[in-house]
């Protein structure tokens, strides 16, 4: 559950430059980092050539020729998988003259009137199928494609395209829409019915069964319906079939789908006075495929539709959910204004909606064949009564906090770890931002846990994502936005640190603690040297169970390494931090303070926890001693810091200073000291006695006055003390000659009289 809070270098100076650390506020993340992906080797950045944005319209994978296809304004790129931003190749694509002249005279922008391109698909091995705007002259064409990745255009289209847009300037015939060489087969004009305002989002093709001639198309995408009262409008999400071998009627409906039906997809939380919230408005879908592609799981991106509230959602559905919605009973109503009801009159055959196969009967070869009653009933039937509900009705995540960005993209990984299989959901914002979560369903509380893992941020500028594609085989992101494409690595487990419990509260199912650090994880039956070590546990986060050198302290466990120790200074009645800020922003931070053999719990009206440390508003002498510093996070305790804390009274300070300001004292030989004065009495702390801080005319021993308050006795020792704090590495190397140790003197003798003093070797605070 560790994140990294990154941000991404570009080659080209003059689109945007490295910019530093990039400071997250989220809550639910767990670490934030200050590297930049760029510095970490797990970034690069396309961003064309020229000042002018890519503007990005559509992405498509090439696993086989080791290529990602960007459709763009009036360009097409094929890009390296391997580095995006190194060999690349592109076909000019623009709309003509005559074409970008008749859409200036329908009354359109000239920077509408480009030819954007928006559809890629695999034609076959050999072939991409590519469709742009062209001036709102929509057109296709094969594009040829090779390993080298040289690719160029052969002729136009020839083959099958599925297809939701608006087939007019004005964008009121919105149409889903198959197009080939021989008939051009579309849903009704001007049927309120079958489309109302529609918004395409996403398609695919999913098999029933091992019968081609049964599979199914399904797109979706949203639309306005009028509510009972026919009054209002609302935005529904729908979710529409059409059989992929339908040939529309032989009499009626003529090149129209003979099996176009649709049902509501539902995205919502329940409310405690048993009204829910919808989540109508979606943003993006997801098709995550299964092994025999019949299964695949629908991811939903969802927004909400009211000017009041505003948040995101994300469903997941079943096919078997969508299958049993579009078997089950028509919806029905005699007027706009009236209810939907469910259809209990009788159905003609074969089942309206069904396609010409031989799994529904083998009696009709084509959909021209069907029977003027089917073809009558579904054209005036095209809604389902029932419909989708997401896994578990809920959604399994939700982002409901005002003024936060906005949702816009997600892409779905599965991803196996040692306790089971993982969604690891990519979603991507409106200001260049990737959040990598993933969500935990608690079976026996049926409640959802979402883990926010890593938030990064893959262009400077802020614009909004609008392609996510992942490659699993390449472990590869590849982010689409209008300043560029880049790709990202999925993971870098070592950002998570060496110890096995900050790998394991980490809970990245792609990471795992190898018995030396943290990792990627590989699954049973991948070979690793380290695979016996291995540590993970995603649903739980148990580190305590997991990780090995832990020892009884107390009623809890406590990792056995060493604590860091310093040593603060503080002055009677002036406040005073002793500083402990953990990795981990879900960390519990306890403090305890030992004296006399026993520890307690810090509880004072004085002092106050804050998100820096422990703050005594006014010290006293009675507040000094040993401060432990830990951090609980899913039952596992470590010690962070172990502080010693000193406290120096008022008036023995002041008085030390102001016989100091009188001119007592010798000449100060503490290596490195320069000779300019004492410092205030408001901020003493061992730095605070060096240079920076000294002021007046004379050296003078007026740092003595504060070893005797401190307790050192030792002036020899101070000034080894002194100039391992103070001395530049240049001044020191002068001190250790000056001060060396007698020929005779054993140097680990010395090392050891060292450790047994008094003054800790460790770092000391400011």
């Amino acid at each position: 559950m560790q994140t990294v809070c990154l941000v991404c270098n570009y080659s080209d100076e003059s689109v945007c430059t490295s910019i530093g650390v990039l400071f997250c506020l989220n809550p639910f993340l767990r670490v934030l980092f200050s590297t930049e992906l760029w510095q970490l080797n797990r970034t690069w950045v396309f961003v064309g050539h020229g000042t002018a944005p890519l503007q990005p319209q559509t992405m498509l994978l090439d696993e086989g020729h080791g290529r990602i296809y960007v459709g763009a304004k009036n360009t097409l790129f094929s890009l390296s998988l391997d580095q995006v931003n190194t060999h690349h190749r592109e076909i000019q694509w623009a709309s003509t003259e005559s074409q970008i002249e008749e859409c200036l005279m329908k009354g359109r922008e000239k920077s509408e009137c480009a030819n954007y391109i928006k559809v890629l698909q695999q034609y076959n091995q050999t072939h991409l199928q590519v469709c742009g705007t062209g001036a709102f002259n929509p057109i296709c064409v094969l594009v040829r494609v090779g390993h080298t990745g040289v690719f160029v255009c052969v002729h136009t289209l020839g083959g099958e395209l599925y297809i939701g847009l608006y087939t007019d300037y004005w964008e009121n015939d919105g149409a889903f829409c198959r197009l080939n060489n021989q008939t051009y087969t579309r849903t009704e004009r001007d049927d309120r019915q079958q489309l109302n305002e529609p918004t395409f989002v996403g398609s695919a093709v999913i098999p029933d069964n091992d019968d081609r001639d049964d599979d199914k198309v399904y797109f979706f995408f949203t639309e306005r319906e009028t509510d009972a009262e026919g009054g209002n409008k609302a935005v529904y999400t729908r979710v529409g079939r059409v059989c992929a071998n339908d040939q529309g009627g032989q009499r009626m409906l003529v090149n129209r789908w003979s099996s176009f039906l649709k049902t509501r997809l539902i995205c919502s939380v329940a409310g405690p006075n048993g009204i829910d919230t919808h989540f109508d408005e979606l943003e993006d879908v997801f098709v995550l495929k299964n092994k025999d592609g019949k299964n695949p799981e629908i991811f939903g991106l969802f927004s909400t539709t009211s000017v009041v509230f505003k948040g995101y959602a994300v469903c997941v559905y079943h096919m078997d959910e969508i299958r049993a919605a579009f078997n089950g009973p028509f919806a029905y109503r005699e007027r706009p204004e009236h209810h939907w009801t469910a259809y209990e009159d009788r159905v003609p055959y074969p089942r309206p909606g069904s396609c010409a196969s031989k799994v529904n009967g083998g009696g009709f070869s084509s959909s021209k064949e069907f029977p003027d009653e089917v073809l009558r009933f579904v054209r005036s039937h095209p809604v389902m009564y029932r419909p989708v509900l997401p896994q578990h009705r809920r959604p399994v995540l939700l982002q409901t906090e005002p003024g936060r960005r906005k949702l816009t993209q997600i892409a779905v990984d599965r991803v196996q770890a040692q306790d089971g299989h993982y969604h690891v959901l990519y979603i991507g914002t409106d200001d260049s931002v990737v959040l990598k979560v993933i969500t935990i369903y608690n079976k026996d509380t049926d409640t959802m846990e979402e883990v926010l893992l890593e938030e990064l941020q893959v262009f400077k500028v802020a614009a909004p994502i609008r392609e996510i594609i992942i490659s699993p085989k390449r472990q590869q992101l590849y982010v689409g936005s209008e300043v560029g494409v880049a790709q990202v690595r999925l993971h870098q487990c070592d950002l998570y640190g060496s110890e096995c419990a900050d790998c394991c509260l980490a809970r990245d199912p792609y990471c795992a603690w190898d018995g030396l650090t943290c990792t990627r994880y590989y699954p049973a039956g991948v070979y690793t040297k380290s695979r016996r070590f291995r540590r993970q546990d995603v649903r739980h986060g148990n580190a305590v169970q997991l990780c090995n050198g832990l020892q009884i302290d107390g009623d809890r466990l406590e990792q056995s390494t060493l604590a860091e120790e310093r040593l603060v200074y503080g002055v009677e009645s002036n406040s005073t931090l002793l500083e402990c800020v953990p990795r981990s922003l879900q960390a519990k931070v306890l403090w305890f303070l030992q004296k006399a053999g026993e520890k307690h719990e810090v509880n004072d009206e004085r002092v106050l926890l804050t998100s820096h440390g422990l703050l005594f508003l006014r010290v006293r002498s009675s507040d000094a001693g040993m401060y432990v510093c830990q951090t609980v996070e899913h039952g596992y305790v470590h010690t962070l810091l172990r502080i010693s804390l000193h406290v120096l009274r008022g008036e023995r300070v002041e008085s030390a200073i102001h016989r100091a300001n009188d001119g007592e004292g010798e000449k100060a030989v503490v290596p490195c000291l320069s000779s300019t004065g004492p410092p205030p009495v408001s901020s003493i702390s061992p730095r605070a006695l060096g240079p920076a801080s000294v002021q007046g005319p004379h050296s003078r021993l007026w740092y003595k006055e504060f070893l005797q308050l401190i307790g050192y006795g030792d002036a020899q020792r101070v000034e080894e003390y002194c100039e391992r704090v103070w001395c530049s590495d240049k001044k020191r190397k002068k001190t250790k000659r000056k001060y060396a140790p007698p020929s005779g003197e054993k140097r680990g003798k010395g090392r050891r009289e060292e450790n047994s003093h008094r003054v800790p070797r460790h770092t000391v605070d400011t």
